[in-house]
């Protein structure tokens, strides 16, 4: 695709459309809404004020747009959903991620609707689809990140039910969530298995605890804490074993999806960036006359070339059917690495007033700077992508 900072899918008249109408959306609607209310990327979210988001996103056909037909979306390719998860991030918007749902909406849902039976369509899955609920994804324990075989989390069958007892980290959307979908080891199975639970968060023995607040001051992750809590055989999600395909298949996708977010938070660093450099003024001139200011703009353009080359690419690659295992790792350590260079360098460019806590650029810098761990570190995807080549 050709390069423009802000792209247009002329190629694509449905794309083009769905962009148009979620840019209109987000600055004539969201922002003003979060100008009205004071909302911040760090400011603390109540589930009224995310409900709004939800209903008139989905009002406007773009909640959960990605699903099937039959389940309400529009059957979006992956190159499409990636397209408008970077206009979301590109516009600044603090509840972009409640847009399309992936804070603890369709898209965090929709994935494990294969495995889902009838009842747990109807009782968990569809109301979140249709924005009367929330869930969360809980795989993460403490000592249990980049290597998820090493969780203590277990469920122990007992009768026509099962026992949680363990603890889970950095579950984004539990403070808000209604259930979680939990992956724990069987316990007293002579082989290492894990299983997928649906999870009521208000369920006896089961408690959601404020998470760490990561470097980018958001604050919509929780722990779960599972003490003697049961959960009906019903709520198995898939078959008892299929717990890791389950969490690691969703998080291979991920790490694909969270790729276009990082983009558009780039772009909105190289935006800042370039509206600075126009309007400060320095020895008599604006900064964006300045050889050195041009060439960290010129650098800043070119890593979001090749990372949104990159990405669209291997999207393009999944929806013709193809294993993107390896490519998912090149695209999220490509771009991991090179939206924070951008964000670095925006940085840079505004000087002191890009150190300045609450200033955008800052909070786009630190923001950036966590996915170079989060859903697998740098060097874990080399260690991916080395494997697989050798």
């Amino acid at each position: 695709m050709p390069f423009t900072l802000e792209p247009s899918y002329d190629d694509n008249p449905r794309l083009q459309e769905l962009v148009v109408g979620l840019r209109r959306y987000l600055h004539e609607e969201l922002l003003p809404y979060e100008r009205e209310r004071g909302l911040t990327a760090e400011s603390a979210l109540d589930r009224p004020t995310l409900e709004h988001v939800w209903k008139r996103s989905r009002a406007l056909g773009f909640y959960g747009i990605s699903l099937p037909p039959e389940l309400g979306g529009k059957g979006l390719s992956l190159f499409e959903l990636c397209a408008l998860k970077e206009e979301l991030t590109a516009s600044g918007a603090a509840l972009s991620h409640s847009v399309l749902g992936d804070m603890g909406g369709p898209l965090r849902a929709g994935s494990v609707v294969k495995y889902a039976t009838e009842y747990q369509l109807e009782r968990y899955l569809l109301p979140v689809i249709r924005g009367e609920r929330a869930c969360c994804f809980s795989l993460t324990e403490d000592d249990a990140g980049s290597d998820v075989r090493r969780m203590t989390t277990t469920a122990t069958p007992d009768g026509d039910s099962y026992v949680l007892a363990g603890r889970k980290v950095f579950s984004s959307a539990a403070p808000f969530a209604d259930f979680a979908i939990v992956v724990a080891r069987m316990a007293g199975n002579g082989e290492e298995a894990y299983s997928a639970f649906l999870v009521d968060l208000d369920s006896p023995g089961c408690q959601v605890l404020d998470g760490e607040v990561p470097m980018s001051g958001q604050q919509m992750e929780g722990d779960l804490v599972f003490d003697g809590c049961r959960v009906p055989a019903a709520n198995l999600l898939g078959e008892i074993g299929q717990g890791l395909r389950i969490g690691i298949g969703r998080v291979t996708l991920n790490r694909l999806l969270h790729c276009p977010s990082l983009i558009g938070a780039a772009r909105r660093a190289w935006d800042l960036s370039v509206a600075y450099a126009k309007n400060r003024v320095a020895f008599g001139q604006p900064l964006l006359a300045l050889q050195a200011i041009q060439h960290k703009l010129a650098d800043m353009a070119t890593d979001l070339y090749a990372a949104r080359s990159t990405v669209m690419a291997t999207a393009a690659r999944a929806d013709q059917g193809m294993n993107i295992g390896v490519e998912a790792n090149i695209c999220k350590l490509l771009t991991a690495e090179s939206c924070f260079r951008v964000a670095d360098q925006a940085v840079q460019i505004h000087g002191k007033a890009g150190l300045t806590r609450g200033h955008e650029v800052e909070q786009i810098f630190r923001t950036l700077r966590m996915f170079r761990v989060v859903t697998g570190t740098s060097e874990i995807h080399k260690n991916a992508i080395a494997k697989s080549l050798v």
